[in-house]
């Protein structure tokens, strides 16, 4: 079997409209094992208090994964470990929603910051991803595109109750209204799911400053075609510039390469099966 690669690659951009950056982005790949995430949070509230909670979520949730690979870890079986990191994700997405409400509490000039978070972590070819409000995760590999989360926004919901199409969810103005976000109450409730990856792939995680401006469509087409695929960051956020850019732009990409193109085959449960169910809705606090 060939050994499991993992390069990762981010950048966040103001725009050209906002004058503070409210986005926080966090990259990581491990020297010596099989170990990769990439966080992004986009916050609300406030030039100041938007950027104070998504660097609060985005820093609590890198200082909980960089911890995860300790001893205790690495004695556990890959079943083991695999439940560890979904326990250590639900954990740590609850600390930084408990450290976000107490920067309110202690700063009531931040009374209205909060912040959406999607995150994807990979151990060995075990693919996590966490996320809350209407920041995404894309999975590109030669079957195409799939998207891995689903916003938690009003015009989703509208979506799915058949009251707007995809289209005219993108010109709506209420399109950036969100219904899950850390830092609004002591209740949080993520969605956490898991897949099993079977061929190369590369993962996309942005803020909505992205996706305002491109749709699936075009997630896809500069995933497929851009060389080196890290550099599609680069790309992602200087279209989203070129074509308005009124909001923060943040975009990470994590590659995971396990074996040759041409030998890449599907399994049962690859990543290109949607999950059956979400291994994970956390409906209240952990204690």
């Amino acid at each position: 079997m060939e050994p499991i690669r993992l390069a990762v690659s981010g950048r966040t951009d103001v725009g050209r409209v906002r004058e503070v950056n409210e986005d926080s982005i966090r990259c990581h790949t491990d020297p010596d094992h099989p170990f990769a995430y990439v966080i992004v949070a986009d916050g609300m509230g406030g030039y100041s208090g938007g950027a104070t909670a998504s660097k609060i979520a985005a820093d609590t949730l890198k200082h909980h994964l960089d911890s995860q690979l300790d001893g205790a870890f690495f004695s556990c079986t890959p079943e083991q470990q695999q439940a560890a990191l979904r326990a250590s994700l639900v954990n740590a997405i609850h600390a930084a929603n408990r450290e976000i409400l107490s920067a309110k509490s202690a700063h009531p000039h931040l009374s209205q910051m909060g912040t959406t978070l999607v995150l994807a972590v990979i151990w060995h070819d075990f693919l996590i991803v966490a996320h809350l409000g209407d920041s995404r995760a894309y999975l590109w590999n030669h079957y195409g595109l799939q998207r891995l989360t689903r916003d938690h926004s009003v015009v989703q919901e509208m979506i799915d109750s058949g009251q707007l199409t995809p289209e005219q969810a993108q010109e709506s103005s209420i399109r950036n209204h969100i219904t899950r976000a850390l830092g609004v109450s002591d209740h949080v409730e993520p969605i956490i799911n898991s897949w099993k990856l079977t061929e190369n792939a590369l993962l996309l995680l942005c803020s909505d400053g992205l996706t305002e401006y491109l749709d699936d469509r075009a997630i896809e087409q500069i995933l497929a075609t851009h060389r080196p695929a890290l550099d599609c960051i680069y790309r992602f956020v200087d279209d989203a510039n070129r074509l308005g850019g009124r909001d923060n732009i943040s975009a990470g990409v994590l590659e995971f390469n396990n074996q040759p193109e041409a030998l890449a085959e599907s399994a049962p449960d690859t990543i290109t099966l949607r999950p059956k169910k979400e291994d994970i809705t956390v409906r209240k606090e952990q204690r």
